[in-house]
């Protein structure tokens, strides 16, 4: 008789629900099973509750679901029936509910604003998505304003206001200057909150016209930029000090409302001089440890992730040396709702009850109300099966008709919660999903677990029988777990045959059959044993092994847990190791390892290598192992372990090693447990759930370890819940579709129980999405197929056995795979920077194009011809990778005068995105390289044949060839240079007037519209006339250099320093140095090290109008050094003279010379007789120094009264040619262009300006005071 009971509401559901958790059936995740099932929708994706969008871009509006039969979608706007079939500009993916609204092909983003509603519907519910907000993102110009210039007294505080337009999303805000470059920011000057910039105190660098304020809009990736403020400071003495102003907030309280799990900012910026330090302090309480954090110079006051207790007041404090201020403001925190019980999917069989459960909180406590198939349930079809109570429905003896998808909204002022839950009632007869006739192999004394994997509803029963008509398994030696499968404990031979698994409910039953093989253990019943041997002797180490008939063993030897050395002194037989021949170097641990398909057993021993046989006298060994091990005390997680020692053998015991075995998971397998001192012969151990235990103990000495001792008796513990969670848990998609959630499994002994199983969940990150969670076993893996490229996923998998689950795991964040880019750079731009040096331009892709993780771009560019030459060649290739997100790159190493293509393409991890369209581009002409070659033939008295190639590489078009030559005497010296241009299309040149029986050196190059490329030189000589010298045979005109030399040492002096310059030939890298004296003393002579190969040096501290004698050397060559040189110091440098005036030919040309001046002075005389004007700069040139003439800065040439007539004067030292006129233009030069004189030789360094600078390219010529027009005659006439 049924008694009538009162109980409470509360009760009823707290009842109910235990009932559901007993009753309401897990779905086994087999395919094929989740094909035939009935299913009510599910969401499973959906766009944000706040979803702004690009209005340049096509609207996406996502709404998927699952469900069996699949679900049909339909969407409402703004709380009505959105009708997508009469807009043209709208469509729904197929077997989708995503929107896509054609926006880039005549469709406006603001015309499509609103609220947006999917709901997924099948036979079985309807379930719908949040209230989806469409808007698209904004990003308005700047208002137009007029500027006036902030004129600021020094030391006075400024606020320069931003006052950025309204956008979606907000800006964000920064201060630049005309050069794009941040304005720096300190204690002293900082942006606001709000995108102001304050100054607490002005100083005279603030003054500038370019504080300019920037909003970057990101959603739409565009900048705006207000007009630049002007800021003038001027000064005032003396500068005022003042205490600290709060320039924001302003008055002495203030408030802010802050929602939960939002960062709080708070902001407190002062004025005054010094500069005030902000200090922070919350009221009547701490601020909270490891989530607060202080910006822009402690102005700011940062606390993450805040919750109600963090509620209070909060002050700011701003001091400086003459006071303080201080701010109060007053923090509320509220809250949007969160979940505390969110409600879940309940299938249940038919008559069954169960309950879903809506537990949220916020502040203010927010409202639950319920929807049945996306419909008020107050208004919804009635179903007698159901009862609301407030947070909870409770359902009572079900019916297949009460399958439905609810819907729990909690809400607030600051937000809502809206979750989706069916109930799916199911009347399925039993199905056994594990494959028939399975066969299972184990060891005997290990545990056997039998599979039954099953489903029905309601849920069915599983019972055993051993055999075909074998009696149902009951008793202590079996256990039977929840999820169908068998297990026996202790395996023995006996248990092997036939299993027969049966399910049965009310609809029906079914059975299969699995079989079960037993093995006998392996064993190694003959161990290898502890060895101390003889250096150069042979040592042997048995391993014989006993096994399972039906399984194949494999025997390996390790060295110290490697392999063997790869030595032929190893021999490896059936049963044993051999070594031959044993050094020192074969000391160590060897271990025998015998594996088969079902087990593992391992046995080592130490080989002892000595020098000789121990001493009789004593003998050390190894203790003898432990015995009579006794176990006491026994608990669930911990045990106690006493033994008896034995024998030292002379070396007492310093420890004990503990070891266990688990025969139920590892058996034959000894771990390390803990460690004692010698003097300890009792351990309490810690164990383990679910582990077969057995010890042993091994001793320890100063020579080593003992045997083990023979095993303790078995100890199994209990099962529990597992402890721990496995480890490295990582989430890495290896398709575009998928994310392959990995761990590392548990072992054995960290199981706890039988049943070891995980848990894997997985959810889209940042997309209120419910956890996906399947239970898998023997696997460390899992892929989840269908996912949306390149999405972050928060990923956990939690350890579970039959007794329950292990503590909850903590999330990662994993991504679904990449796929290639999409989009290739766009706005590609070459700027050529010099023609070998190009810089290139790119417009970033859409970071959601990348499809994956951002490594950078790649350039490809290639050259397609050659400009100069017109021909093309194989097309190579060159790639370039800028990584990360940069916008630009430089492509060195171009040929000049060249055209070249390239494109861009966007690289993720999956590979390379499609290439921007080719674009091309030409480099400029450069100077060419070098003649390929420049050869002299032909020497006679007078003339020499020159031929030349033309260069390897024009690098543009060649406009000619330029040739200089110049006389070197016998004592290397070099005399005038001259200088001929030569066309381009010439091949070779015959020089004539030469000087015979006289060497020169030729420069020789090319030039391009750019400009003169580098140059080659060679020597030859001009045959001699001399009766009785034989003339030089064919190819003789070529002087071969003599290696090593130092030649041509050439020097030019001012009143304290000399520039000494010389040519080297010989091997590369030589360190010269330079000697010195004074011309005619027997000083010993100073010397100077030149500072690398450099070819030239100066001296310095020269004494004025001083003789100096020089010479070159090079260090490490013994004697090597250049002839001697004479210079003289002095505003004029003194000419060297040859005795030249007992020759023949100089006294004829002494006469000649004297002839044509008595010439001139006849002509002139009669001239002035006659009144002919005498032109002023003669009689200059006739009675002043020429070395004080001023210098024209056009042409270089002496005196201010000089017309195009006039000669230029002759110098010191000069030789004036018989047989020449000399001409204006011949007599360009002079000597500034060669740094000779006094003025203006020099560089700040003294380097020597006619060698090196780029005025002119002279090569030097000592001696040369001459300005007539060098040439061949007159050349042996102007040097000595």
């Amino acid at each position: 008789m049924m008694k009538k009971m009162s109980i409470s509401t509360s009760k009823t559901s707290l009842v109910l629900f235990l009932c559901q958790i007993i009753s309401a059936l897990d779905v086994p995740l087999d395919s094929k099973l989740l094909e035939e099932l009935s299913q009510p929708p599910t969401i499973t994706q959906q766009s944000p509750k706040d979803y702004i969008v690009d209005p340049r871009e096509n609207i996406v509006i996502q709404c998927e679901a699952k469900g069996k039969p699949p679900p049909s979608f339909s969407w409402t706007r703004n709380g009505t029936h959105f009708d997508i079939d009469k807009d043209a500009q709208v469509t729904m993916k197929p077997n989708s509910g995503t929107l896509v609204i054609n926006i880039m092909n005549g469709g406006k983003a603001e015309a499509y604003e609103g609220v947006y509603q999917c709901t997924a519907r099948n036979e079985r519910g309807a379930a719908i998505s949040n209230n989806i907000i469409v808007r698209p993102s904004r990003s308005p110009l700047w208002t137009k304003e007029k500027l006036e210039p902030n004129h600021v007294r020094e030391g006075d505080s400024l606020v320069l206001h931003c006052r950025p337009p309204v956008g979606l999303p907000p800006p964000i805000i920064f201060w630049m200057d005309n050069a794009f470059q941040r304005l720096p920011q300190s204690e002293r000057v900082s942006q606001g909150l709000n995108g102001d910039l304050y100054f607490s105190n002005v100083q005279p660098e603030d003054t500038r016209e370019d504080y300019i304020c920037y909003a970057r809009f990101n959603h739409t990736q565009t900048i705006q930029q207000k007009q630049p403020i002007s800021v003038k400071v001027f000064s005032t003495k003396p500068v005022t000090e003042r205490q600290p102003v709060l320039l924001t907030p302003t008055g002495s309280t203030s408030t802010k409302v802050e929602l939960r799990g939002n960062v709080l900012l708070l902001e407190c910026i002062a004025a005054g001089l010094p500069t005030p330090v902000i200090r922070w302090i919350k009221e009547g309480g701490e601020l909270p440890a490891n989530r607060t954090f202080f910006e822009n110079f402690k102005k700011t006051l940062k606390i993450i992730d805040v919750s109600e207790a963090d509620s209070g007041n909060y002050k700011c404090i701003a001091r400086n040396a003459l006071g303080s201020v201080h701010h109060v403001i007053s923090v509320t925190v509220k809250a949007a709702p969160y979940w505390i019980t969110a409600p879940r999917n309940l299938v249940l069989s038919p008559g069954e009850d169960g309950t879903l459960i809506c537990r949220a909180n916020g502040n203010p406590k927010p409202s639950i109300s319920w929807l049945a198939n996306g419909v008020p349930i107050a208004i919804a079809p009635e179903d007698p099966s159901r009862k609301v109570d407030g947070d909870t429905i409770i359902f009572s003896h079900v019916q297949e008709r009460s399958s439905a998808v609810y819907q729990c909204n909690a809400s607030n002022e600051y937000g809502y919660l809206l979750a989706n839950a069916f109930v799916n009632v199911l009347a399925e007869p039993p199905r056994i999903l594990t494959p028939a006739n399975k066969l299972y192999q184990v060891i005997a004394d290990s545990p056997a677990l039998l599979d039954c994997a099953y489903f029905g509803s309601p849920k069915p029963e599983i019972e055993w029988f051993k055999g075909v008509k074998g009696s149902i398994l009951r008793g202590n030696e079996y256990v039977f777990h929840d999820n169908g499968t068998l297990e026996i404990p202790v395996a023995q031979k006996n248990n092997a045959g036939t299993y027969t698994c049966v399910a049965r409910n009310k609809l029906g039953k079914i059975q299969n059959e699995v079989q079960l093989e037993i093995k006998d253990p392996t064993m190694i019943i003959k161990q290898p044993e502890y060895k101390v041997i003889q250096r150069y002797g042979q040592v042997s180490f048995e391993c014989i092994i006993k096994h399972d008939s039906t399984l194949l063993p494999t025997v390996t030897w390790l060295k110290d847990n490697d392999e063997l050395p790869d030595d032929e002194r190893f021999l490896v037989g059936k049963d044993n190791l051999t070594i031959m021949n044993v050094t020192d170097k074969d000391d160590g641990t060897y271990t025998c390892i015998v594996n088969t398909t079902l087990d593992s057993v391992s046995a080592s021993a130490v080989l002892t290598v000595v020098a000789a046989p121990p001493t009789p006298a004593i003998i050390y060994a190894r203790p003898n192992p432990p015995f009579d091990l006794e176990l006491t005390g026994q608990l669930e997680r911990s045990i106690d372990l006493s033994w008896l020692p034995g024998d030292e053998n002379n070396s007492p015991i310093t420890s004990f090693v503990i070891e266990f075995e688990d025969a139920l998971h590892e058996p034959g397998v000894w771990r390390y447990q803990t460690e004692v001192p010698g003097s300890q012969t009792t351990a309490q151990l810690k164990l383990s759930p679910y582990v077969n235990y057995s010890f042993r103990v091994i001793a320890v000495n100063r020579i080593g370890r003992s045997q083990p001792s023979e095993p303790s008796e078995q100890y199994l513990t209990k099962s529990a819940s597992p402890d721990e969670n496995p480890a490295n848990v990582q989430g890495i998609g290896s398709e575009p579709d998928n994310l392959v959630i990995t761990w590392e499994p548990l072992k054995g002994f960290q199981s706890n129980g039988p049943g070891l199983q995980y848990k894997v969940s997985w959810r889209q990150k940042d997309v209120d999405d419910e956890w996906t969670s399947v239970i898998v076993a023997n696997v460390s893996k899992y892929i989840v197929s269908g996912t949306p490229t390149f999405v972050p996923y928060e990923v956990k998998v939690q350890a579970l056995n039959d007794l329950g689950y292990a503590p909850e795991p903590s999330e990662v964040i994993g991504h679904s795979g990449e796929d290639l880019p999409m989009v290739a750079p766009g706005n590609v731009q070459v700027h050529v920077i010099n023609s070998t040096l190009a810089k290139v331009h790119w417009d970033p892709v859409p970071l959601k194009s990348v499809r994956g993780h951002l490594q950078g771009y790649k350039v490809y560019y290639w050259k397609v011809q050659s400009l100069s030459r017109r021909s093309r060649r194989h097309v190579e290739k060159k790639i370039l990778t800028f990584r990360g997100n940069k916008t630009f790159g430089m492509l060195p190493g171009l040929e000049p005068y060249s055209s070249y293509k390239l494109n861009v393409r966007v690289v993720n991890g999956k590979g390379e995105g499609p290439a921007s369209p080719d674009k091309v581009f030409k480099t400029p002409e450069g100077v060419p390289s070098s003649p390929s070659f420049l050869k002299i033939t032909n020497p006679t008295l007078d003339s020499l044949t020159l031929e030349w190639g033309s260069p390897t590489h024009p690098n543009g078009v060649l406009t000619s060839y330029t040739l200089k030559f110049q006389p070197i005497n016998n004592t290397h010296e070099l005399g005038p240079l001259v200088e001929i241009r030569i066309p381009a299309n010439e091949s070779s040149l015959i020089l004539k007037n030469l000087n015979y029986s006289t060497r020169y050196k030729f420069y020789f190059n090319a030039q391009t519209s750019v400009g003169s490329g580098s140059q080659i030189t060679e020597e030859a000589v001009t045959i001699m006339d001399e009766a009785g010298i034989l003339r030089p045979a064919v190819g003789a005109g070529k002087v071969q250099p003599l290696y090593p030399r130092i030649r041509n040492v050439t020097t030019a002096a001012a009143e304290t320093y000399a520039n000494i310059s010389w040519e080297y030939e010989g091997p590369d890298h030589a360190n010269f140095y330079v000697e010195y004296g004074v011309a005619g003393s027997k000083e010993d002579w100073k010397k100077e090290i030149v500072n690398g190969s450099r070819s030239f040096f100066v001296l310095k501290g020269l004494t004025p109008g001083t003789a100096y004698k020089v010479r070159v050397g090079a260090e490490g060559l013994s004697g090597f050094r250049s002839s001697e040189d004479v210079f003289e110091t002095g505003p004029a440098m003194a000419s060297r003279q040859v005795d030249i005036a007992t020759q023949g030919w100089f006294i004829g040309l002494m006469c000649a010379v004297a002839l044509l001046i008595l010439i001139l002075l006849i002509v002139c005389f009669i001239r002035r007789n006659k009144g002919g004007k005498y032109p002023v700069k003669e009689k200059e040139d006739a009675h002043a120094d020429p070395e004080i003439q001023p210098m024209k800065e056009d042409d270089g040439t002496f005196g201010e009264y000089s017309d195009a007539e006039d000669h230029k004067p002759l110098k010191k030292g000069s030789r004036t040619p018989s047989d020449r006129t000399v001409k204006k233009e011949d007599s360009d030069d002079s000597l500034v262009d060669y740094g000779e004189g006094v003025n203006g030789q020099f560089n700040e360094d003294g380097s020597f300006i006619g060698q090196y600078s780029g005025k002119k390219e002279k090569e030097p010529a000592e001696g040369n005071e001459s300005s007539e027009a060098p040439s061949p005659v007159n050349a042996m006439n102007s040097f000595v």
